[in-house]
């Protein structure tokens, strides 16, 4: 039972939505039918994310707790999480007039000004230091040991020379319409054929493996193989 059940909603639910996709099925039974599978879908992907939260905090107070190394970044990590929940719980109701704005999720609140001048800034600097192992792991591909790397070298450092203005001023002066050419060839011509060919593997292997799931063969959203 434990079994037959969740391969049963999962078989109606996808049989459901694959029906309505292909049949346009607006203002219909299988169309509605539908719609209700994806409010149910935002709804449990809502408690996801507070069964996520919740795990953050578990795993990273268990640490704090037995003072493993680097416990002090895990009470950082367990801290961030009560510092932007809870005022965006908060509601304005809570508060004086005055001070009412400070609640919520609305711009100039609690929440809105530590996203916008704390976690973006953040972001933003792991971000720029990523830079710095993109540029040595470039360093090390783009040896030019095959005729494959060789290529790949020549079109990286002509994409780089072209994606920074002065690479583009250089690119210019050796021939006015270079970087039109090399936007219109390889950014939109040989790059682009490579990420659709990428796309389209990609959707024959979630077709597959929704396939398996339809079916009953892929069994780990139940906890087993």
């Amino acid at each position: 039972m434990r079994t037959t059940v969740p391969l049963v909603i999962a078989f109606i639910s996808g049989l459901i939505m694959l029906l309505a996709f292909f049949f346009r099925s607006e203002n219909t039974l299988l169309g509605n039918a539908s719609q209700e599978l994806l409010i149910w879908s935002s709804i449990i992907s809502g408690f996801s994310f507070l069964l996520g939260a919740a795990s953050i905090v578990r795993v990273n107070w268990s640490k704090v707790a037995l003072r493993k190394g680097g416990w002090g970044y895990n009470l950082l990590t367990v801290i961030s999480v009560f510092v932007m929940l809870i005022p965006a719980l908060m509601s304005k109701s809570w508060l004086p007039a005055s001070m009412a704005h400070l609640a919520g999720r609305d711009p100039g609140s609690i929440y809105d000004w530590i996203f916008t001048y704390v976690a973006t800034p953040m972001s933003q600097t792991v971000f720029a230091v990523l830079a710095f192992y993109i540029a040595s792991a470039a360093y090390r591909a783009f040896r030019a040991r095959s005729a494959e790397a060789t290529l790949l070298l020549i079109t990286a450092s002509l994409v780089m020379l072209w994606r920074v203005p002065m690479g583009e001023a250089l690119l210019r002066g050796i021939y006015n319409p270079l970087p039109e050419w090399i936007n219109t060839y390889v950014m939109t011509g040989i790059n682009m054929s490579v990420q659709r060919g990428i796309v389209i593997g990609a959707a024959l292997g979630a077709a597959s493996f929704s396939l398996r799931i339809l079916l009953g063969i892929e069994r780990t959203y139940m906890g087993r193989g």
